[in-house]
């Protein structure tokens, strides 16, 4: 009997901010699979002995390849076995859950998808960032700022002149090229900007910074990855005194 594969999106890394759907289906599983960006807080939700295979994929230090990960659940869903793959933020927002869903698929596999709340939005807001607000700004784009072998990227001059907030995932180690490809296109250099570092966690850091001195601040914090970028005018309203931890949620302890 073929079993089942969850596609789980555990958030950015506060663990209060897992959905209470995916709770549940991690408690179905007897195999998990999770990335390194899932906080491993989120296997409390797990069933008692249940096994638990760590398949990190973070840049520069991938601990097994995504078709060694794909075989993985094809091979356990075969088995019979009821799986939960885990990963950070959303599984369809730069995660491969499109990826991983299509090879279940294929290969004749029930899988369903659980979303999860996306860095893009949660980590803006613990800085008390509005991607939106009708007196700044009226839409926001997500975009990937890691380049592919073939040397495709975003179309940054366009990106400047689009209006939208930015953020940009994935663009830590290219922050002074993505910057300098902006102003290039017409972003004003005196732009909002942030770095940030561990979004939701209790180790959170952030830089505050404009588009021209992003890059200079990003390495004069010491911010590193994983981080995200936001660039835009509603970064102007950021108040590092607002994030609250999780674990200073007293109330929910």
């Amino acid at each position: 009997m073929t079993g089942k594969v969850f596609l789980i999106g555990a958030g950015p890394g506060d663990v209060e901010l897992l959905t209470l759907k995916a709770v549940r289906c991690l408690g179905l599983a007897d195999l998990v699979l999770i990335d390194d960006l899932a906080s491993p807080d989120v296997l409390r939700f797990a069933a008692p002995g249940v096994e638990v295979i760590h398949v990190g994929k973070r840049c520069g230090a991938h601990s097994a390849a995504q078709h060694e990960i794909e075989a993985l659940l094809v091979d356990a869903a075969r088995a019979g076995r009821v799986v939960a793959r885990v990963k950070g933020g959303d599984p369809f927002i730069f995660g491969r859950g499109g990826e991983e869903m299509l090879t279940l698929r294929a290969a004749g596999i029930d899988v369903a998808v659980i979303n999860g709340i996306t860095s893009g939005s949660a980590v803006p807001a613990t800085l008390g960032i509005p991607l939106t607000h009708r007196h700044f700004v009226h839409g926001v784009t997500f975009v990937s700022g890691h380049s592919h072998k073939d040397g495709d990227e975003p179309d940054w001059a366009r990106l400047a002149q689009s209006g939208m907030t930015l953020v940009v995932y994935m663009g830590l180690n290219h922050v002074s090229h993505i910057a300098d490809a902006l102003i290039a296109g017409g972003l004003a250099a005196d732009t909002p900007a942030a770095a940030i570092q561990y979004g939701t966690r209790p180790e959170q850091r952030q830089a505050l910074a404009t588009l021209a001195t992003l890059a200079d601040a990003v390495k004069n914090q010491g911010i590193g990855s994983p981080a995200l970028l936001v660039i835009g005018r509603t970064v102007s309203l950021a108040d590092a005194a607002s994030f609250i931890p999780s674990t200073q949620h007293k109330e929910l302890t």
